[in-house]
């Protein structure tokens, strides 16, 4: 049984494993040091909330990561869902969908207007995962991106 909780320091080390997985699997190269100090900075500054999976043995399964942004037009928190994954071991357990729904909780008690997210258009479990806890696709906005190289 996994029950999600806060992610703190002491969870660096396997916490970067992980993210450093959610990288590859956006065909990023690996770099385990760059995803622990990544890591270390967000949660010492309080700058993204981040959830873990844990089991009953206390062993890290996934996580989901979302940054604060807001909305002028409704004036109010808007949360940016960046980053969940689960351990390939612990897939198929339900564990993205509770992690999922405890960002929409967030949501609610931050009085927030809402959740984003992007995920590849390849990203085949993705797109079948996010309509099926309540998120819709957004056909109606062009999506831009401007990258420093």
């Amino acid at each position: 049984m996994n029950h999600i909780r806060k992610a703190t320091l002491e969870d660096l080390d396997v916490l970067s494993v992980l993210f450093d997985g959610y990288r590859v699997f956006y065909k990023q190269a690996t770099n385990l040091d760059a995803a622990k100090n990544f890591l270390k900075v967000r949660i010492e500054k309080n700058e993204s909330v981040i959830f873990v999976s844990v089991t009953d043995t206390q062993q890290l399964t996934g996580f989901v990561q979302l940054y604060p942004i807001f909305s002028s037009t409704r004036m109010k928190r808007l949360w940016l869902l960046n980053d969940l994954f689960v351990d390939p071991n612990f897939r198929g357990q339900g564990i993205s969908k509770i992690l999922i729904e405890n960002s929409q909780r967030l949501c609610l008690e931050t009085d927030a207007c809402g959740l984003l997210l992007e995920t590849a258009k390849s990203n085949d479990i993705g797109n079948k995962l996010y309509p099926s806890t309540g998120f819709e696709l957004d056909n109606d906005h062009n999506y831009y991106c401007w990258d420093v190289l």
